[in-house]
Parts: C-alpha cells; sequence; structure tokens
C-alpha cells in the first residue's frame, strides 16, 4: 500500500509565488490607467480653468469689496466701491452705450441674418459662394474688424472721401469723430461680423424643417412670406433664444472692437463696461472700482444666460 503525500494549496491569505505576482499588479495598473485615461487627461486642462478662471473670479468679487487702489489690499470695507461706481458719470455713459449697443447690435444682427438665411435656403445658384462671403467675417477677430472699420470710416480716407472724390463735395459721413454717433460705427462694425453667424445658425435650422409642410402650405396657396412667417421660422424659435443668448454675451464683453475702431472716444463717448472697467483698473489704478464694474458684467452676462439653461434643461425634462 502506498501513502501519497497530499498536495499543497495556499491559502486565501497567503502570497502568490514570486515572479507571478509583478505581472498582475502591472496588468491591473494598465486596466486602472486605461479605465481613467480620459481623466488623466483632462485633469490639468480642467485645474488650469479652476484656478485661472474660477479662482480669479472669486478673488475678483473679493477685492471688490476692498479699497485697493494700484496694489491689491485685502482689507474688506464694505460696499464701497460699488458706491464710488455708481457715483461715476462715465459709468453711466458706458451704460447707455452698451444698452443702445446691444439692442441695435443684437436686433440688426437677427434681421440680416434671419435674411440671409431666407435667401439661401431657396437654393440660389452660387449658394457655396455666397455663404462663405457672408460667414467669412466671422473667421475675423474683433481687432482686425475694428481696424478695417476705422479705415472706411475715416472721414479723411474713407467712405466720406470716395463719395467725395465721386462728384458729391457735400457729402458728409463723420460718424467715427462725432460723440453723438460713434457708438453707431460700433454697431456698424459689429453687424458685418456677426450676421454671417447668424445667417449660418438659421440657414442649418431651416434646411432642418419638414418639407412636407411647406409643400402642403403652397398647395393652400399659401405665399413664399407666409409661409416663412407664419410656419417656418415659429418652428426654430429655439435658434432665436440661442442666437441672442450668443449676441448678447458678445455685446457685453466687447472690448477689443472699441479699442481698434474708436479707443472709446471721442473723449469717452463710445465707452462700453469692458473698456471702462481697463481704463479703471490699469490706468486710474483703482482696482476696487475695476472689480465692482466686472462683477456688474457678470451680472448681466448671468441674468442673460440663467434663464436661457433653465429653459434648455426644462426642455429637456420634458423630453
Amino acid at each position: 500500500m502506498t501513502l501519497q503525500t497530499p498536495s499543497y494549496r495556499p491559502a486565501a491569505g497567503d502570497e502568490a509565488a514570486p515572479g507571478s505576482a509583478t505581472p498582475h499588479k502591472a496588468g491591473g495598473l494598465r486596466a486602472l490607467a486605461q479605465r481613467h485615461l480620459s481623466k488623466l487627461v483632462v485633469a490639468p486642462s480642467f485645474a488650469a480653468i479652476l484656478l485661472f478662471v474660477y479662482g480669479f473670479i472669486v478673488w475678483t468679487v473679493y477685492i471688490s469689496f476692498t479699497n485697493s487702489k494700484m496694489l491689491p489690499s485685502y482689507d474688506l470695507v464694505g460696499a464701497d466701491a460699488f458706491s464710488k461706481l455708481w457715483r461715476i458719470e462715465r459709468w453711466y455713459v458706458a451704460i447707455e452705450n452698451l444698452l443702445i449697443f446691444g439692442g441695435l447690435f443684437i436686433g440688426v444682427s437677427l434681421i440680416v441674418g434671419i435674411l440671409l438665411a431666407v435667401l439661401l435656403d431657396q437654393r440660389i445658384r452660387g449658394e457655396g459662394v455666397l455663404r462663405t462671403i457672408y460667414l467669412y467675417p466671422m473667421a475675423l477677430s474683433f481687432i482686425v474688424t475694428g481696424t478695417a472699420w476705422k479705415w472706411i470710416l475715416n472721414p479723411g480716407i474713407g467712405i466720406q472721401q470716395f463719395v467725395r472724390d465721386l462728384g458729391f463735395p457735400g457729402f458728409t459721413f463723420d460718424w467715427i469723430v462725432q460723440q453723438d454717433t460713434a457708438v453707431y460705427t460700433l454697431v456698424i462694425a459689429a453687424v458685418w461680423q456677426s450676421s454671417g453667424f447668424v445667417m449660418a445658425l438659421f440657414l442649418a435650422a431651416l434646411r432642418g424643417v419638414d418639407q412636407e409642410i411647406i409643400k402642403a402650405a403652397y398647395l393652400d396657396g399659401a405665399s413664399l412670406p407666409r409661409i416663412y412667417w407664419g410656419i417656418v421660422l415659429p418652428s426654430v424659435r429655439p435658434v432665436f433664444m440661442s442666437a441672442f443668448v450668443i449676441l448678447a454675451h458678445l455685446a457685453v464683453k466687447s472690448y477689443d472692437l472699441v479699442v481698434a475702431l474708436t479707443g472709446g472716444g471721442p473723449g469717452y463717448a463710445s465707452d462700453l463696461p469692458a473698456t471702462f472697467m481697463y481704463e479703471m483698473t490699469f490706468r486710474r489704478n483703482q482696482i476696487a472700482i475695476g472689480s465692482a464694474s466686472a462683477l456688474m458684467m457678470l451680472a448681466t452676462v448671468v441674468a442673460i444666460i440663467v434663464p436661457y439653461l433653465y429653459s434648455e434643461l426644462k426642455g429637456g425634462k420634458r423630453v
């Protein structure tokens, strides 16, 4: 009778044999890295945004409640900076200009963009070329746009001089050098740049409208303007809100266009809140007042975006 020695099986808590643990751990680490690779790639950008965007927003909020001038001061003094801000005449000029510029910029851009979109929606000949021409200005920066329109509107070398050279010596178009009209030159340049973007938004929406509805309206005898006004445009209503929010955000933060086109002048007749903030912070050495004006701009943007986000989220839940 032969006795057999029972084979040894490691207990659950025993260590694995040398040489087999390292590959297992390496495979686990590799699998863990693969699972979290996207997070690892995005983490540096997320950290940078957290610091340089939201971190400095918090810092600006804090500074606005101090008495900071040329250098930051971290002693809280309450809302004195906001009180001083609303006693400055130049701030009221900037707010009035923002209302004029923003209202005209948004309204005219929407009208021009919609008309261009309806025109191209007829699938006219050369549509691709026209679409590129209308959309091209959006590829330029506001600095380039402002510089170009500064030359175009210059009374000595621009439109006024060109028309006079054609034989109309009495023609006058000097808005850019007049205090009462300088802000309207900002509207002209901004509409020229942004209306093509609005056109692209609405053209994409119009191409998604059910053509059977349009054909049925044609059979009922409806005219083309009536079809667009009563059927097509109401069906793309969400695009109106999206375009409005984008244009309003551009209007509130407009800085480079003003600097390149009018410099805020003549005097400060064409100032906007963004240029006012820069003037107070970096030229007048009033950091607290500049921070307070920046918070007013942030509050304006929030007042525009939050209702939009709420409506979008509410609509998504309904779906």
